[in-house]
């Protein structure tokens, strides 16, 4: 019966927020797309200077150098928790919409210049770098971003309804706990894919810097 009841709560807030979900996930790929393009704008000492520090960084990571993987792991964590409490903040704001989208549209341009920057400047080997470097824990960061980002955008239309919509009637305090359990439990994958990036990762990547 819970399984069930989960079941119908998931199905309910696909079908509530299907157009916020096609929204941000078209947001998120412009951010992406964004990205790359941003790559191609950079003058050649801008990129000379880029890729230096690039390569210093993964001099570190061959030679096993890089911080210690609990401390990699904590600053991983915190950064990404504190990136999913802002826009839980945010959609308890009216005026934190915007501020959601951009958050929401930078971190696409984050993903999308990385992965571009490392594929224009070390083609096949920067594909396969971005691939164990970035890539794993934005398979499962990426999703779990749009899920709160959609959440927190539903949850903030719906103080605007309530405040400016004379026939809206809506109960605050059980839908702000279902948007507050909403992102704790999406939120809990932040633990999973800073310990990929802290433990697995720096591994990953000093395979192919080797081969």
């Amino acid at each position: 019966m819970r399984r069930q009841g989960i079941r119908e709560a998931v199905t309910d807030h696909l079908t509530e927020n299907r157009a916020i979900y096609l929204f941000t996930t078209v947001l998120f790929l412009i951010g992406i797309i964004f990205g790359a393009i941003i790559v191609n704008s950079l003058s050649l000492t801008q990129k000379h200077d880029l890729y230096m520090y690039v390569s210093q960084f993964f001099g570190q990571v061959s030679q096993g150098d890089l911080a210690e993987p609990a401390a990699i792991f904590s600053q991983s964590f915190v950064h990404y928790a504190k990136y999913f409490g802002l826009m839980w903040i945010l959609g308890l704001s009216m005026i934190g919409l915007p501020v959601i989208l951009v958050l929401l549209f930078l971190k696409g341009v984050v993903v999308g210049f990385t992965v571009g920057f490392l594929v224009n400047q070390m083609g096949m080997s920067g594909f396969f770098l971005s691939f164990v470097s970035i890539m794993p824990q934005n398979f499962i960061l990426v999703p779990a971003f749009i899920i709160v980002g959609t959440a927190s955008i539903s949850f903030c239309l719906k103080m605007v309804r309530q405040q400016f919509v004379k026939k809206a009637n809506i109960p605050v305090l059980p839908q702000f706990l279902r948007y507050s359990l909403l992102v704790f439990s999406v939120g809990g994958v932040v633990t999973l894919a800073s310990a990929f990036e802290a433990y697995i990762s720096p591994v990953l990547m000093r395979f192919v810097i080797n081969s």
